[in-house]
């Protein structure tokens, strides 16, 4: 498998949540699990069989997050001389040519996309179309809808 493109802010997230996980939820569980234990027969205990179930979900996120960070190739953004061009960590401003509509969208890795803030997967086909080109250019995104043309009206990195 390669690695997948990260922001370092994305990581960040990332490791943050794993340090959670790992330093105030999992200790919270193995407490629950010790209590439920000491009400006496496990195969009853509704308390027993949830805290389990939550230490299962919890053991998995741990193990995701460990895999993504292992598998990623974290971006600095302050490092990037992409010559004008929209490259992964960008953040490029567009108009959609009929409507006029403005959008400010950031180019980021999967786990980072969320399109409510303007965060868009490298995979996503509106980064897909702005990938390689420069301010000014006309982008067509192909959407379930159809053909959407957006003109790129500015490019930072930031």
């Amino acid at each position: 498998m390669g690695k997948s493109p990260m922001t370092t802010k994305g990581a960040q997230k990332l490791r943050e949540e794993l340090h959670r996980l790992k330093t105030e939820v999992r200790p919270g569980i193995t407490k629950a699990i010790a209590h439920a234990r000491s009400l006496g027969d496990l195969s009853e205990n509704a308390e027993y069989l949830a805290a389990r179930e939550q230490q299962s979900f919890v053991e998995g996120r741990i193990a995701l997050i460990e895999s993504k960070l292992n598998n990623a190739q974290i971006i600095d953004l302050s490092t990037i001389d992409a010559k004008g061009k929209v490259v992964f960590g960008s953040t490029v401003h567009l108009v959609h040519v009929e409507t006029l509509e403005e959008v400010v969208y950031q180019i980021v890795g999967e786990d980072e996309a969320d399109i409510n803030n303007g965060l868009v997967s490298i995979i996503s086909p509106v980064a897909r179309a702005m990938i390689g080109k420069e301010q000014g250019v006309v982008v067509e995104v192909i959407t379930p809808s159809g053909v959407v043309e957006y003109e790129i009206r500015a490019i930072s990195y930031k």
